[in-house]
């Protein structure tokens, strides 16, 4: 009797006095990796002042605990990882999707309360959030934090859920509405970029723009740090039948930073642009793959950058860190050609790199631009340099070594002369005839000049381009400060954007086409000659070739050993705006062994590189010296000296 007594008194005070923990989301997995913790709550919550820093902006002012996480009060919410997390995002992303980021996790970690009822945000605004800021994360090897998880932490408008951006949406919408049409719709931040920075620009913008973009090393410094190039094609990672490829090289010279910082800017520009629907920048990514590789040394820039503008001076920094200008360290193809441009017997395009150079001091820097201008059919480059203003183009070596200025034109001089026109005249100032000059004096030449003209050097990457590929290169000499404040590089931009893209349109001019045989095979490494110009061009893997020609009218021939040879006459009138189209096709005639085969690159010449290893062997000696590959990410330092358990949510692998 007392017994069921007991009973009926009992029952009806766990009907009204007690309350239940809600369901508890956190899986055992999630507790192990410290995502979150399970707890039983023994009183009932009800909402409290909302008193966490970085989430004090809010729209609302009340929050409970615990909240979805499972956090049993503000100060354990601000002693956990999302809350680090958080308060660091916007440094680890560069501003990129700040304050959403920041905005969204506030809401899971202090979500509004009403009348002791906790509101959860809304799943649609993190899956709008997630679609937008995904790449962010992938481009700083980082995962998407867990507590964003929209379908586990977020709620469907149909059960009541919160927004937590509405308020930023209105103002960002009211901003808009007041821009004038005139007005930039591209944001650039104009600042210098660590070499950290850069790495993590690079990778952000090849992820926001992944449907034309793409980012990959073509190797890594002295120091181990990564020659990172983006390319921006219609279809990015493949070369596509006829269309050209051109590069953009920066900051090969360490101290010398407005080329990086300008082909930072162009990047940007061409993602952004690309996805406002610029018809101009468009048509030039659809039918142009560019490279761009923003530093080739920087180790150099680190040195540089360190001692900064004020204090840099003309040379510290402009060397790799093995002390080698990388300018300088390219075979001497140029040397050669001299030697043997007189005998028909010799080849002097395409020439091999000697067996020679391999047994001297061979930078990692130089050695992987030379892999990559030997992996891909380029067809024009522009390597930016500082401490003048004015575009030179090869030979930059004299022809005689006793005469250091001496005009030392190559075959493709009138070429050459129109690339170089190109780029200064749609400079804003590189053409007039009354710009200061740095001391020297091009304004007869308005902005150009025969590099050996000017001064002159061996083992320059752009003779090498030029004598060992079918690449032409020009070097761009940006101003006469090296290392400009930052309050100029806007207006370096906007001197040179223009300049920048005239130059990348300048690739669809001359001719193009196919070689292939009689039953339809394309034929790889045929030769394309033009009447008057000894200097040769080859066809790629796919039997497509592009001869960068002036105006007028051209007589072409096309041959291929075990081949017969066909010529063509082409017009190309002073208006065409794009590439004329020269196919030819080739009939297979038993070989002759004296048609002279020695005129074609060969397996036993142009394919040799290293082949004695010596570059491998001298690399493995200074492994100790470069800085190791982290096995965590850069970002890893904030949580792990934090003094909190290390999110190992936040590590890609897990």
């Amino acid at each position: 009797m007392h017994l069921g007594h007991g009973i009926s008194v009992l029952f009806p005070f766990l009907t009204y006095s007690c309350w239940c923990a809600p369901q508890q989301t956190c899986q055992q997995g999630d507790v192990l990796l410290g995502r979150c913790r399970n707890s039983v709550i023994e009183e009932k919550p009800t909402c409290t002042e909302l008193n966490l820093g970085y989430c004090n902006d809010m729209e609302y002012s009340r929050t409970m605990f615990p909240n979805i996480l499972g956090h049993r009060s503000h100060y354990e919410a601000e002693s956990g990882a999302e809350y680090l997390l958080l308060s660091v995002i916007h440094g680890l992303l560069n501003g990129e999707c700040s304050p959403e980021i920041r905005l969204v996790g506030c809401s899971v970690l202090a979500s509004p309360c009403e009348d002791d009822k906790m509101i959860k945000p809304c799943r649609s605004t993190c899956e709008a959030l997630r679609k937008d800021c995904f790449h962010a994360f992938e481009a700083i090897e980082m995962a998407w934090p867990y507590f964003l998880d929209c379908d586990r932490f977020f709620a469907s408008d149909q059960e009541g859920c919160f927004d937590p951006l509405v308020r930023l949406k209105a103002r960002q919408e009211l901003a808009l509405s007041s821009l004038s049409p005139e007005e930039p719709t591209t944001i650039i931040q104009f600042t210098y970029t660590s070499n950290t920075q850069m790495f993590s620009l690079l990778k952000r913008t090849a992820a926001k723009c992944s449907h034309v973009s793409n980012v990959y090393s073509i190797g890594r410094s002295v120091e181990g740090r990564d020659l990172l190039v983006i390319e921006f094609s219609n279809n990015p990672g493949h070369h596509e039948l006829l269309e050209p490829e051109i590069k953009l090289v920066g900051n090969m010279h360490g101290n010398e930073v407005l080329g990086r910082q300008l082909l930072i800017y162009l990047v940007q520009y061409l993602c952004s642009e690309y996805i406002l629907g610029n018809h101009r920048i468009q048509t030039i990514i659809n039918t142009t793959r560019i490279h761009i590789l923003a530093s080739m040394n920087p180790d150099g820039y680190e040195l540089a950058a360190s001692e900064g503008h004020l204090l840099n001076s003309w040379t510290n920094g402009r060397t790799n860190a093995q002390n080698i200008d990388l300018n300088r360290n390219f075979p001497d193809l140029t040397s050669i050609f001299y030697r043997n441009r007189r005998s028909r017997q010799y080849r002097i395009d395409h020439i091999p790199i000697p067996d020679a150079y391999w047994f001297g001091k061979v930078a990692p820097e130089t050695h992987a631009v030379m892999k990559w201008i030997r992996s891909l059919p380029f067809v024009q480059s522009a390597s930016l340099h500082g401490g003048e203003l004015v575009v030179s183009y090869p030979f930059d070596f004299s022809r005689h070594l006793q005469e250091e200025r001496m005009f030392s034109p190559t075959q493709d001089e009138q070429v050459f002369k129109q690339l170089a026109r190109t780029y200064a005249d749609a400079h804003a100032t590189m053409s007039n005839n009354d710009t200061e000059r740095c001391g020297a004096s091009f304004y007869r030449t308005r902005g150009i000049i025969n590099g050996a003209l000017w001064y002159s050097f061996a083992g320059g990457m752009s003779d090498f381009n030029y004598l060992h590929t079918n690449c032409l290169e020009v070097t761009v000499e940006l101003g006469c400060d090296k290392f400009p404040s930052e309050a100029e590089l806007y207006p370096e931009w906007k001197r040179n954007k223009e300049a920048l893209l005239s130059f990348l349109e300048s690739v669809h001019r001359g001719i193009k086409g196919v070689v292939k045989d009689t039953e339809g095979n394309v034929i790889k490494g045929a030769t394309i000659s033009v009447r008057g110009i000894r200097k040769d061009v080859t066809t790629a893997e796919d039997g497509d070739y592009w001869r960068l020609l002036n105006p007028g009218t051209h007589i072409l021939t096309a041959t291929a050993k075990g081949y017969s040879r066909v010529s063509k006459r082409v017009h190309l009138p002073q208006n065409m705006n794009r590439a004329g189209r020269v196919d030819f096709v080739l009939e297979k005639v038993p070989v002759d062994p004296d048609i002279g085969y020695h005129l074609f690159p060969t397996l036993d010449t142009w394919d040799r590189f290293d082949p004695y290893n010596q570059f491998e062997r001298y690399s493995e000696q200074d492994v100790e010296g470069g800085i190791e590959r982290q096995e965590k990410p850069w970002w890893w330092s904030y949580f792990s000296q934090s003094g909190i358990s290390p999110p190992q949510w936040l590590l890609r692998n897990v």
